[in-house]
């Protein structure tokens, strides 16, 4: 199921939920940016694609929308891009050169006069907004691009401050620190195995950039929005993250065990 939530004066949320087994729930969300030409973050997951159109039509009329930036080119960000560019021959795409060219990759290239490309540390301007391009603490994917928007000081961190969590609010404060500490840092180690690789000086120092950014509002694709008050907390997180225990998924065996349980009763 697919909602909207209002997450800042200017900003709605379109969000669903996934549920991982033995792991927890994780949020799946894309974000509306009103003004003087609407943008979009991100396109919903593929899986969803037609009740994210649908979701996405109870904020804005697609047909209003200018700008899609895309954070990066996963399965859970793509959902409905083509959809909306067939639909609103106005729509740009704000992506990295390579995200551009692995969507070359795809059965649907992106139409490549209907690109805006941006590095980390450009600014972008859409109308009354003006965007700041960041590379994200952690990421799995090499294309990601977050940004930092000076109108309205929201942060949107593609990946990074994702948590899974036993049930998902609306606002990342409604979760215990202890559960978004663990839930955190779970998916950091999940979805960013190289933490635990980083040199810790660098790494300190990026973590310590993005807090000086100073956002009201913290935006992930994989936490519900976080005041900008808790920031800091979000950014201790990362900072121990890379002495976290490394994830070791289910093997073969467990699998076996997890697929007897789904079907368990069954059976005539």
């Amino acid at each position: 199921m697919i909602t909207t939530y209002r997450a800042a004066p200017d900003i709605d949320v379109v969000s669903s939920t996934a549920t991982i087994a033995d792991l927890g729930s994780l949020a799946i969300n894309a974000f509306v940016m009103h003004g003087d030409e609407p943008l979009l973050v991100d396109t919903g997951a593929v899986v969803e694609a037609d009740d994210f159109m649908t979701a996405l039509r109870t904020v804005i009329d697609p047909t209003e929308l200018r700008w899609i930036w895309l954070s990066h080119t996963d399965f859970d960000h793509i959902g409905s891009l083509h959809t909306l560019l067939d639909e609103n021959p106005q729509l740009r795409v704000i992506t990295t050169f390579f995200g551009m060219g692995i969507m070359g990759l795809s059965s649907t290239p992106l139409p490549l006069d209907r690109v805006r490309l941006v590095n980390p540390g450009e600014q972008v301007s859409i109308g009354d907004h003006t965007l700041t391009a960041i590379k994200p603490p952690v990421y799995d994917n090499a294309v990601t691009v977050g940004f930092y928007d000076e109108t309205s000081r929201a942060l949107f961190s593609a990946d990074c401050f994702g948590a899974l969590v036993h049930d998902v609010p609306q606002s990342a404060a409604d979760i215990s620190d202890t559960d978004l500490r663990d839930g955190q840092t779970l998916w950091v180690t999940i979805d960013s195995p190289w933490i635990h690789n980083v040199d810790r000086k660098l790494f300190a120092d990026h973590l310590a950039h993005i807090g000086r950014l100073d956002p009201t509002i913290v935006l992930s694709g994989h936490l519900p929005a976080a005041p900008g008050a808790m920031l800091d907390k979000l950014l201790d997180t990362l900072a121990a993250a890379p002495d976290a225990p490394t994830f070791v998924g289910p093997d073969h065996a467990m699998f076996e065990q997890m697929l007897a349980g789904m079907t368990a009763g069954t059976a005539d």
